[in-house]
């Protein structure tokens, strides 16, 4: 009687291969996520599509039915102006993989945006890998490790570095060839344009232009020091404003603030 040798498991060019295979099928981005899980362990992956002209379009994602209105509905319909990783997308436009500490304001652990997307769902870190697309678009994975898991580490990164040009070139031709080519964007500069516009309008009647700037940076978890830096002023007045449109606005908390923020956000201009 022969024994059959167990079927070993899949190596990591196995997965490359299965990933490349499944380029222009409907399963390439769990092939291509199955590649990117052999550089980092994740728990959780939502993937939009970025151009710098709209809000990020939705391609991909595997959150819980109960929690898409909270998570994703909610980050796609006006919260993700507020997401560091969109706010690095704008300044830079990077082809890289970023964890959230490298581009975090240093109170973001302390914000209504980080109360409402990590601690609600129990999430521990979170990291990026941002692939640049032709005609200036970019594809954005957003993928999380919950609480019971470790930060991701420098290691992870540069594991993921070591594979993102691969990885890059099959995102590359799965979302470009054999469709059509899309609207060439404008220049980089307008992402961060549109942000300013609609950010512009919150408070608009209530709030100086300088509450309004202050208030914006709260939101994005800058601490009164940080604020102070930026704009060059000192803390102590960075905490006058803040507390001059707390009053104006009739709020007395940050999660108030991130309310009356997003429901701005849906109203028309």
């Amino acid at each position: 009687m022969t024994d059959h040798p167990r079927a070993s498991a899949p190596t990591t060019e196995d997965i490359l291969a299965r990933a490349v295979a499944s380029i222009g099928r409907a399963d390439f981005v769990l092939r291509a996520l199955e590649y990117l899980s052999c550089a980092m362990a994740y728990q959780g992956c939502l993937l939009t599509r970025l151009d710098g002209t709209r809000p990020p379009e939705h391609v991909y994602d595997d959150v819980r039915a109960e929690r898409r209105a909270d998570v994703v509905d909610r980050y796609l319909d006006g919260a993700y102006m507020l997401d560091p990783f969109y706010v690095a997308y704008t300044e830079t436009r990077p082809c890289d993989a970023l964890r959230l500490r490298d581009v975090a304001p240093d109170r973001f652990q302390h914000s209504s945006y980080f109360n409402t997307y990590y601690s609600s769902i129990r999430l521990r870190d979170e990291a990026a890998i941002f692939v640049d697309l032709p005609n200036g678009q970019h594809l954005f994975y957003s993928v999380g490790r919950t609480e019971d898991s470790p930060r991701f580490s420098q290691r992870d990164m540069d594991r993921t570095r070591r594979i993102l040009p691969v990885f890059a070139a099959i995102n590359r031709r799965h979302f470009t060839v054999g469709r059509p080519a899309p609207e060439p964007t404008s220049d980089p500069a307008i992402a961060q344009q549109e942000i300013e516009t609609a950010m512009a309008r919150f408070g608009a009647e209530e709030l100086t232009d300088r509450e309004r700037q202050i208030a914006i940076l709260i939101l994005k978890g800058h601490s009164s020091k940080s604020i102070a830096q930026r704009i060059g002023v000192s803390p102590g007045t960075v905490k006058i404003h803040r507390r001059n449109f707390y009053r104006k606005l009739n709020i007395s908390a940050q999660s108030e603030l991130f309310s009356m923020f997003l429901a701005s956000l849906t109203r028309p201009a």
